[in-house]
């Protein structure tokens, strides 16, 4: 039983990890395009971006990625 309390913490560990490094990637892409954008919020650019997938920050993640495979270098 503990292995199962230790990989299921380990699991949630990872999890909050992940979040935070894709709340990092969002951050990212929003202070770049409130550069372009100067008087538009901040918050109204996260939610823009974050909207098609808003139930879960991986699902995010992944949609804001699609964009970025199609745009040349």
């Amino acid at each position: 039983m503990a292995l199962k309390q230790q990989r299921t913490a380990r699991l949630e560990e990872r999890i909050e990890e992940l979040r935070a490094e894709i709340d990092g990637i969002i951050d990212d892409r929003v202070a770049r395009i409130a550069g372009e954008s100067p008087g538009v919020p901040a918050g109204v650019i996260r939610n823009l971006l974050t909207a098609r997938a808003p139930s879960c920050r991986c699902a995010q993640y992944i949609e804001l990625c699609k964009g970025e495979a199609n745009k040349p270098d």
